[in-house]
């Protein structure tokens, strides 16, 4: 019975939920308000609700009640303790995605995998439509970066306290979603809390350091939570930081976390880069960093109510605004800089095509490397980036 009322009160929410905050946020108001539920009982509930989001636009026609169970089918391995909600209908309960996507396909004709993400004409190129809708089926893991020279201490203090993880790099951790880490691990001082795609603009970031002129000046244009200024500290070292954000609020944020992340030298000022810059601290800047704000398409499988509740019209909204950050960040690229593109869209508007924008109203601006970064494969998130060079 205790689950079959986590399903019904996950029923409830999921009709009252309108995604106007995100998800996250909209349960722990619920909850706050309805003491009655212990640990287990979020636990659970939270489980249903994310796991009904998941399904995208699948199944439309089906009420809640039928798509919260087909959701819970397809979104677990196993049926444990949820085989209460199923009759014998359901008895065909596999490891196997593919073989449980299979069984929906079979129960419900309509069911199509390509309706989880119905935008396929706007993918980046690259991108396998059919895996990439998938993968919003699956829980992303939780990655870690180990900061330079904390492996040992990082690896030890996992180990000890039996934390499971995998090593995919010499600084690179993957780990189940709900691991314990912030009472082991000194976050941002040991490792920081990085997806696995963010972590590979490293790859874009040495590029530069093979230029015999090395940086010194480096530009985080829109530094937001400051993820990709600790990862450019740490590969390039030598640079002088400068961060800027349209909130003065961030940067404050910005500052706690650098302090953990021993970050002391630095420039930070506040900067509305959709309108031309005058406040701007440097005149140029050896590199500039935009990781630009955008639809963060590529990251829906971490909070899949925005899948549910996107509205196509904003990708053109997000394309012009990178366009508009765009044309206001470059004209600061000092000769011989590097400007590093980044989005976690998976929209080619957002990606490909600012790519062309860029380089057709900077002509002295050379693409050095691009790549759509398929987080998908990895249960991470998927990201693009460019890194073009200043003549």
């Amino acid at each position: 019975m205790r689950f079959q009322s986590y399903f019904n009160t996950s029923v409830s929410l999921i009709k009252k939920y309108d995604g106007s905050v995100p998800l996250a946020h909209f349960l722990k108001q619920y909850f706050s308000q309805n003491k009655k539920h212990g640990s287990k009982d979020r636990k659970f509930i939270s489980h249903l609700c994310y796991c009904y989001y998941r399904l995208g636009h699948v199944l439309k026609e089906l009420t809640p009640e039928e798509k919260l169970k087909a959701a819970i089918y397809l979104c677990n391995d196993e049926a444990e303790e949820w085989q209460i909600l199923f009759d014998d209908s359901w008895n065909e309960w596999s490891e196997n995605l593919n073989d449980r996507i299979n069984f929906i396909q079979r129960k419900y004709h309509s069911f199509s995998l390509p309706d989880v993400f119905p935008w396929q004409d706007e993918l980046s190129e690259t991108i396998d439509a059919a895996t990439f809708a998938a993968s919003h089926l699956i829980q992303p893991d939780l990655f870690l970066r180990i900061r330079p020279n904390k492996e040992k201490a990082v690896v030890e203090k996992l180990q000890s306290n039996k934390i499971l993880f995998k090593q995919l790099s010499s600084t690179c951790l993957s780990l189940p979603n709900s691991s314990k880490i912030d009472s082991i691990l000194n976050i941002d001082d040991e490792a920081v809390v990085q997806d696995y795609s963010s972590q590979r603009i490293s790859e874009f970031l040495k590029l530069p350091t093979n230029d015999s002129r090395l940086p010194t000046q480096l530009w985080d244009c829109c530094a937001a939570s400051g993820g990709k200024s600790i990862l450019a500290m740490d590969v390039l070292q030598n640079i002088n930081l400068i961060v800027s954000d349209v909130r003065s609020s961030i940067l404050q944020n910005l500052k706690q976390r650098f302090a953990k992340a021993g970050i002391k030298k630095y420039d930070s000022f506040v900067a509305d880069l959709t309108k031309p810059t005058s406040n701007i601290q440097h005149s140029t800047f050896n590199i500039i960093l935009c990781d630009a704000p955008c639809s963060g398409s590529g990251t829906w499988s971490r909070t899949p109510e925005q899948l549910f509740f996107f509205d196509q019209k904003k990708i053109n909204e997000y394309a012009a605004l990178q366009k508009k950050i765009i044309s206001n960040t470059i004209p600061h690229l000092a000769k011989d800089g590097y400007f590093l593109y980044i989005t976690c869209s998976v929209f080619k508007k957002e990606n490909e095509e600012a790519v062309d924008f860029i380089l057709q109203q900077f002509p002295s601006l050379q693409l050095i490397k691009k790549e759509v970064l398929k987080g998908y494969e990895m249960k991470a998130d998927s990201m693009f980036a460019a890194l073009f060079k200043k003549a």
